[in-house]
C-alpha cells in the first residue's frame, strides 16, 4: 500500500521561522534577551492557532549540520548557557506541530514546505520568527511569489536592531503586500 502524505485542511497556517536557535553568533546573547517579548508573543499566537485548529509549522535552519535530527537540534540549542535556551524552552515544537528543516535563508527553497501547505489547501500564511531582515523576509518573499496571502504580526518577529525591524516591515508591506498588524488584532481560523 502506498504511503499517503497528510496535512490538515486549512486556509491558514502559522509559520515559526528559525525559532530553534542557539543564538551563538556575535551579539546573539543580546539578541536573545532583547527578543524575549517577541518569543512570548509568538508563544501566545501559537497557542491561539492550536486552539482554532490552524496548523503550526516550524521552518527552521538545520544550522549547517546537514542532519534532519530535530531532537538533537533542540537539545543543542537549549543546553545550559546557550543564549537561546530560554526561547527554545518556551517554543519547543509540540507533537501536534509540523517541522521543516531548511539549509538556507528561505523556508521554501528546496524544502517540502510548499507541497505540504498546498496539500492542506492553505492560502494564507502568518509568518513569525527570527530574524525579520533575513530568514523571515526571504521566507515571506518566497511565499509571496507562490501567491500566498501574507500576515506578519509586527510583535512576532525579531531583528538585530529596531532599524532593521522597521526596514524589514516596510519591505514586506510595500513589496509583498503583507499585513503587519500586531498579533492581538489577528483573526485566526483554520
Amino acid at each position: 500500500m502506498p504511503t499517503r502524505s497528510h496535512f490538515p485542511r486549512a486556509r491558514t497556517a502559522l509559520l515559526l521561522v528559525d525559532i530553534i536557535n542557539p543564538f551563538d553568533f556575535p551579539g546573539g546573547d543580546a539578541f536573545a534577551r532583547r527578543n524575549l517579548p517577541v518569543a512570548r508573543a509568538i508563544a501566545a499566537l501559537r497557542n491561539r492557532a492550536s486552539r482554532t485548529r490552524v496548523p503550526v509549522v516550524y521552518v527552521n535552519d538545520n544550522l549547517g549540520r546537514w542532519r534532519s535530527d530535530l531532537k538533537e537540534l533542540i537539545e543543542r540549542c537549549r543546553k545550559r548557557g546557550a543564549p537561546g535556551a530560554t526561547i527554545v524552552e518556551m517554543l519547543t515544537p509540540r507533537p501536534t506541530d509540523y517541522v521543516i528543516l531548511k539549509a538556507t535563508l528561505s523556508g521554501f527553497y528546496e524544502t517540502s514546505l510548499d507541497t505540504m501547505l498546498r496539500l492542506g489547501g492553505v492560502k494564507r500564511l502568518v509568518v513569525t520568527g527570527f530574524a525579520a531582515d533575513n530568514c523571515v523576509l526571504f521566507t515571506a518573499a518566497d511565499a509571496y511569489m507562490r501567491e500566498y496571502q501574507l500576515q506578519v504580526p509586527r510583535d512576532c518577529i525579531g531583528a538585530k536592531s529596531p532599524a532593521a525591524l522597521r526596514r524589514a516591515l516596510t519591505m514586506m508591506e510595500e513589496l509583498l503586500d503583507a499585513r503587519t498588524t500586531p498579533s492581538s488584532g489577528l483573526r485566526l481560523r483554520a
